[in-house]
């Protein structure tokens, strides 16, 4: 099995797709609107996915996070509010807000385990600074470490309640990018001091399956390699002082943050100590390189694959998804 994700060029798989997946074996896949029309159309392509790699419990991700970040939505399925929603409430009702939180988690798993998904890419632990980048601060939890991580416990639970994996992102923490890293590489120079808060909501919930990196250079840990590259970052500070033992996946390799062939940059982040490549776009060149520089996916890191999907196995539905998000709306409504 290769460490990678990889992203399909369209609503099924074509015949060179196929061919190409069945041979490379990667972890799993991750879809986005341009994979998905209506319930029908999505229920095969998952089942597909899953038939060609003969694997039950195999990654099928998605970003589902709500708000802006929706790659299901109106009107084949319901709209979901972002993180800031939560936040709100929290001022008045933290009681309240954790509890919307989850019902919110366990209704997206609900209607992502309907259509096959089993992995979605949430919660949000980084923490909002005045200057955070807009593509950060519309989807976050808040600025307030525990009040983030109490959420984010919130959501972790909600998913795996409704039968999907939840990944923490993004680690170590992209509240202080003042860039958004599809486009550009952020630079943080916050002092070590400053970014323990930062690492308070991913140490608060280190025992989390599966968590994503940043592209983001931290002068304070490794000025010269984001962190995704950095094994400096993913080793002394993502897997010693945070904690975190899950399956760690890179943030989509092709955003502009990070420099180099699609290669280069796969390699580069196993090296550093990731164990998933995260490729999101479907292009047949990139993907066919990123195989041939990635070898098999080590014992450990197939260990925590294994981990995080089996905390998934045999999960019960919490109730109707309709019903989940009536009880989100009600709490929501207190705020």
């Amino acid at each position: 099995m290769k460490p990678v994700i990889y992203g399909l060029s369209g609503l099924t798989l074509t015949p060179g797709e196929r061919s190409f997946f069945g041979q490379a074996d990667p972890v799993g896949y991750i879809l986005f609107k341009r994979n998905i029309a209506d319930r029908a159309q999505l229920r095969a392509l998952t089942d597909d996915l899953r038939a060609l790699s003969g694997r039950d419990d195999l990654p099928i991700l998605i970003d589902q996070e709500g708000g802006r970040v929706a790659r299901m939505g109106p009107p084949e399925w319901p709209a979901f509010p972002a993180g800031p929603a939560f936040d709100a409430l929290y001022e008045t009702a933290p009681i309240s807000a954790i509890e919307a939180a989850r019902a919110n988690a366990q209704a997206i798993a609900l209607m992502l385990a309907e259509m096959g998904i089993t992995v979605d890419c949430l919660p949000l632990l980084d923490v909002s600074q005045p200057d955070t980048t807009e593509a950060i601060s519309t989807r976050a939890l808040g600025s307030e470490p525990m009040r983030v991580a109490a959420m984010g416990r919130a959501i972790i639970e909600g998913l795996r309640d409704g039968g999907v994996v939840g990944v923490v992102k993004h680690m170590p923490g992209h509240g202080r990018a003042r860039v958004d890293t599809h486009y550009h590489l952020p630079t943080v120079t916050a002092s070590e001091a400053e970014l323990e808060i930062d690492l308070a909501p991913f140490r608060a919930l280190a025992g989390a399956p599966m968590g994503m990196t940043s592209h983001i250079v931290f002068e304070a840990w490794d000025p010269d390699r984001p962190s995704t590259l950095s094994p400096i970052v993913i080793e002394e500070v993502i897997r010693q002082r945070i904690g975190f033992d899950g399956l760690l996946m890179t943030d989509d390799i092709d955003m502009k943050a990070l420099t180099g062939s699609a290669g280069d940059k796969a390699e580069g982040a196993i090296a550093a100590g990731c164990d998933v490549v995260l490729d999101c776009w479907g292009r047949m060149d990139e993907m066919e390189e990123i195989a041939s520089r990635l070898g098999e996916m080590p014992a450990k890191s197939l260990e925590r694959l294994e981990r995080a999907m089996a905390t998934i196995a045999g999960a019960k539905p919490p109730g109707e998804m309709a019903e989940l998000i009536a009880r989100r709306d009600t709490l929501l409504g207190m705020a």
